[in-house]
């Protein structure tokens, strides 16, 4: 069938059902052609609207929201030195906690500061200051359009998207595409993007921003952190306190399905454990949060011709911590250079290149981290067994924050080691 002289394909639909156009909606009007489309406005896309429009690539957007980041669950916690690293100004950051503190199944409380000063913000913040460096450096952001798929078209793309606000289905052609819609992105099984594991590393995860009568006590704004135990009924859960500049994130994650019910009331029992000590006798309201989260393997395969996945879309999420933002913004980072460099006539494959480099900087890392935590969660004891290690080998809970692309042999040498002491240890407890 043709649409004022386009003939329309059948497309490929990454989007969950939730929100898609009603089935009245009118049908795709002329189409629009630009250089490289973003679908989704978080700190990959942003990254990568961002940087490709500063290389002088005609670059748009598709947000789904009508506001960028006003819908993000995240605890946000930043990497030492985020702000430098992507040119996000200091005004964003709410506090500098020195400190992480691992909290095992014993109960046992193991501190760490050896990774230097991280950061909290919120998301609205974070991808609302980055999407506005995108306009001005030129690229344009579509919000409340929600993608719906895409087809190939000899060397470019069609992407199809609803736009929420009119209701009609719209088109881009685009030589290069981002996709960057976050643990929500979803790929029908004819994809060769598809990936049979995602759903299964999909984690229920539930949030309370915490708004306190008066502050708590000061220690909790120098410290992040990361509890893992065992429900009731024989779940693992990974839960959290991440300090704000007006609020507390608490919140917790469970791998898999979980109904809201079982969830918010895993929260309300966890919260005064947290209360006790770092608030007690303190009044407080709360703001209820609820995602899906992303703790599997990366997506084995990131490009479809010159279609890119990027950040948790990717699967680029630490499983251990649920640590996603760093990589999620050096993905875009990545597939904002691949495209600049077709631009250039430097290659004639973008999505080869960003494949290839993104590989080889995350995921040797990321997957060790799924079989770790897939590791750890068969006996949960074993949480005690690495926190002990991390604390009496402060080198080796340093080098854990790293990326492996730039170890010396050296420092895989030590690595190595570690890892097999931890091994012993693990399965003699």
């Amino acid at each position: 069938m043709s649409v004022f002289g386009v003939r329309r394909p059948v497309f490929r639909p990454l989007g969950p059902a939730k929100g898609r156009a009603k089935r009245t909606a009118k049908r795709p009007s002329l189409m629009q052609d630009v250089e490289f489309l973003v679908v989704g406005c978080g700190p990959a896309g942003g990254v990568a609207a961002r940087e490709a429009a500063r290389a002088g690539v005609e670059t748009l957007v598709l947000e789904r929201d009508p506001v960028v980041g006003v819908k993000r669950v995240c605890a946000a916690g930043l990497r030492p030195g985020f702000c430098a690293e992507f040119d996000v100004p200091r005004s964003i950051v709410h506090c500098d906690p020195p400190t992480i503190s691992l909290h095992g199944l014993s109960g046992r409380r193991f501190d760490f500061a050896t990774v230097g000063e991280a950061h909290t913000t919120t998301r609205e913040e974070l991808d609302g200051t980055i999407a506005s460096f995108a306009l001005a450096e030129g690229a344009q952001i579509l919000t409340a359009s929600l993608y719906r798929g895409y087809v190939s078209d000899g060397d470019r793309t069609i992407v199809e998207y609803a736009d929420l606000r009119s209701g009609e289905r719209k088109q881009v052609r685009a030589r290069s595409v981002l996709l960057a819609q976050g643990s929500s992105a979803r790929v029908e099984e004819s994809s060769p993007l598809a990936y049979e594991g995602w759903t299964a590393g999909l984690i229920t995860c539930y949030q309370y921003r915490v708004y306190l009568e008066r502050p708590a006590i000061d220690q909790t704004y120098k410290t992040l952190e990361m509890h893992y135990y065992i429900t009731k009924s024989g779940r693992n859960v990974i839960a959290w306190m991440f300090p704000k500049r007006d609020h507390l994130s608490i919140g917790l994650g469970v791998q898999g399905k979980f109904s809201g019910k079982e969830l918010r009331a895993e929260l309300d029992a966890f919260l005064p454990t947290v209360a006790a000590r770092l608030f007690p006798a303190v009044g407080f309201t709360i703001r209820e949060e609820g995602n899906l989260l992303y703790g599997g393997a990366p997506r084995p395969t990131v490009s479809d011709g010159n279609v890119m996945v990027a950040g948790t879309a990717a699967g680029l999420v630490d499983a251990t911590t649920g640590e996603g933002i760093h990589e999620a913004a050096m993905s875009g980072r990545l597939a904002a250079a691949a495209v600049a460099d077709a631009r250039r006539g430097k290659t004639g494959a973008p999505g080869r290149e960003y494949e290839n480099v993104l590989k080889s900087i995350f995921y040797g890392r990321l997957r060790h981290r799924h079989k770790l935590m897939t590791f750890l969660e068969r006996r949960p004891v074993r949480f005690d067994v690495l926190f002990e290690q991390l604390a009496r080998a402060p080198r080796f809970a340093a080098m854990l924050q790293r990326d492996r692309n730039d170890f010396s042999l050296g420092e895989w040498a030590y690595l190595y080691a570690q890892a097999a002491l931890f091994s012993i240890r693990a399965l003699r407890a």
